[in-house]
């Protein structure tokens, strides 16, 4: 009966009972007394034990001292945490003490900020408070009652607690991270204040519980060991009864132990049958008076809200003190806010459906510039290609233009060359003219000398004639003695006339010598002048050709550049050609991107027009 006893106990002590942690506390001094007393002997309400002998009781007491052993370690955590789990149970208590007061002053402030005409966010914190309260309070009531921790369900009841302390700061003194300016009403921040204070006690409860869940589930686990063990820790102290009867040594120590055993199942019983007993109907009533309230409180709810199932959103629900009441002011809110989002809807369909409407215009009208602006990109793409080519062939006749100059510069490099050449031939056969010329008029002036000697010989000869006149006639004087002087003077006149001839001859060859000399001077004389001429038009031919030259290699150097122009114009060309085709491509894109945008616009016209459909059966 201890173990049983213990077993109660502990389930007790684990809520926080304060006069359950005696009945453990003797419970297990009794059976670790007794059990002791069985296993060494001593004295037990003074009927005195001798040491068990018989094997098989020896082995029944080590087997309940082994499963006495976790039991009584888990008895001894429970009491050991019985500070922590007083102070738990004095939170929960201060926690479900407050919560209707704390709950009705929730509500008040919501309705005072919502009549003061507060803003929509203050209302919607400060209906907020009343859904915190009662969450707060079912989850501290969750974790005080489990076996085991949630996280999620501790980490919300800190949120809860931290958000309901923000919100009221907020609505009082405002708040940058809320948003919160403050309430105006005297009435709303006065019931805020009050709420602020009964919320530090509610707190407290919850840092309480908080603060010792570790030790609120060691203890619930080790008062679940303890239950755990007690079935069986019954059955081994009832078959050591058993076997303590059937050795026949029981004698004085059974009257005594049976005795013992049935004064402590009794007032454990007794005690036990009260606690339950009271504890029983305390829980039954307010269970009843409570569930009774949240029924009728529920069903009213349900009878307001009956025709907004229908779609009507112009009911509204009494905010009552009940349990209900946080729920039906938040219900109002919740219906305020689908009106004015119908409303919203609406509104946003009529305008989407007009929006849509301009913009399919606008698509379609798009979509025709898209297809003409593909058809003038072709164009002009053709047209470039055809530039592009008719360029590539300029380029190519300015190349071949270049080449020509080229060659045309090499000419004109090879005729100045020639006309130098020229010029030079020309320079040195004036010079072998002018000494010809020269030699010639020597020549001539020789001429004049011999025919002056040959004047000479002509009067030596007429000379000679006459004196060989006279010395013929001299011989005929002489008669015979001057026949061969005559002899010699025919001779001599002989002489002299062959001499007259030859000198005849001479004169007219000299003459003729002299006339060609003058001749030949003249000739000469004109062909230097030729000479000259020719000279000065091949020094004109030559700076001709230097013009030329010149020309010419500007003419290579400006076709040359006409060439590289070219060639990069066709480069560029080839550019904007492919430019041309991106953009055709893009504009193709376009196109396609605007006949799509054409059926999204269709399909958010459709959506537009479900969505008015969906909300035409609300009313508001």
């Amino acid at each position: 009966m201890l173990s049983q006893r213990l077993a109660r106990g502990t389930a007790l002590a684990s809520q926080g009972q304060a006069a359950a942690f005696a009945a453990v506390k003797d419970s297990r001094e009794r059976f670790r007394a007794n059990l002791e007393a069985l296993q060494t002997g001593g004295t037990v309400k003074g009927t005195s034990l001798d040491v068990v002998q018989d094997p098989a009781i020896v082995e029944l007491l080590q087997g309940i001292k082994a499963r006495w052993d976790p039991v009584d370690a888990n008895a001894g955590r429970v009491l050991d945490n019985q500070v922590s789990l007083t102070t738990l149970a004095k939170g929960l208590a201060s926690i479900n003490a407050g919560n209707n007061p704390i709950l009705e002053l929730a509500q008040q402030a919501g309705q005072q900020v919502g009549q003061s005409g507060g803003s929509l966010r203050e209302i919607e914190y400060a209906n907020q408070l009343a859904v915190l309260s009662q969450r707060i309070a079912k989850n501290a009531n969750a974790l005080a009652s489990s076996d085991e921790i949630d996280p999620e369900v501790a980490f919300l009841l800190g949120k809860d607690t931290g958000t309901f302390r923000d919100i009221v700061n907020g609505l009082v003194k405002g708040s940058d991270a809320l948003r919160l300016a403050g309430v105006r009403s005297e009435d709303a921040r006065a019931t805020l204040n009050e709420l602020a204070k009964r919320f530090t006690a509610y707190d407290a409860g919850v840092a309480a519980i908080l603060q010792n869940m570790n030790r609120l589930v060691a203890a619930k686990q080790a008062a679940r060991g303890v239950n755990n063990e007690s079935e069986a820790l019954l059955a081994d102290t009832t078959r050591l009864a058993e076997a303590y009867e059937g050795s026949g040594k029981l004698r004085v120590f059974t009257l005594w132990a049976a005795i013992i055993f049935a004064l402590l199942a009794l007032a454990c019983l007794v005690l036990l049958g009260k606690v339950f007993l009271d504890d029983a109907r305390v829980r039954a009533f307010e269970s009843e008076q409570e569930n009774k309230r949240n029924q009728e409180a529920i069903l009213r709810l349900l009878n307001e809200m009956g025709n907004l199932a229908d779609g009507d959103l112009t009911v509204q629900a009494s905010v009552t003190e009940d349990v209900t009441g946080a729920i039906a002011d938040s219900i109002n809110f919740t219906i305020e806010e689908l009106r004015t989002l119908v409303k919203g809807i609406n509104s946003a369909t009529d305008q989407v459906t007009k929006a849509t409407q301009d913009a399919q215009a606008i698509s379609n009208r798009l979509f025709e510039a898209s297809q003409r602006q593909n058809q003038e990109i072709q164009h002009a793409s053709a047209s470039v290609l055809q530039m592009a080519q008719s360029i590539n062939e300029v380029s190519q006749s300015a190349a071949q233009s270049a080449r020509v100059a080229q060659q045309s510069l090499a000419a004109a490099e090879k005729g100045g060359q020639a006309v130098q050449n020229q010029i030079a031939g020309m320079n040195e056969i004036r010079t072998q003219i002018q000494d010809t010329s020269k030699r010639i008029k020597r020549l001539g002036e020789s001429s004049l000398e011999i025919g002056e000697i040959v004047e000479l010989i002509s009067d030596i000869t007429e000379q000679t004639n006459v004196l060989a006149l006279n010395a013929a006639i001299q011989a005929a004087s002489a008669g015979e003695a001057g026949r061969g002087f005559t002899v010699v003077a025919e001779e001599v006149q002989r002489l002299a006339e062959r001499s007259g001839e030859a000198t005849k001859q001479i004169e007219a060859i000299v003459k003729t010598i002299q006339a060609d000399t003058q001749d030949a001077v003249a000739a000469m004389e004109k062909s230097t002048v030729g000479v000259v001429e020719g000279t000065k038009l091949s020094d004109a031919a030559g700076q001709a050709l230097e013009e030329i030259r010149k020309v010419s290699r500007e003419l290579a150097q400006l076709i040359g550049g006409i060439s590289d122009q070219t060639q990069k114009q066709s480069a560029s060309v080839s550019e904007v050609t492919r430019g041309m085709q991106g953009i055709l491509k893009i504009s193709e894109e376009t196109t396609e991107g605007t006949k799509q945008t054409n059926v999204s616009i269709g399909q958010l016209t459709k959506l537009a027009a479900d969505l008015r459909s969906s909300v035409a059966g609300f009313k508001v």
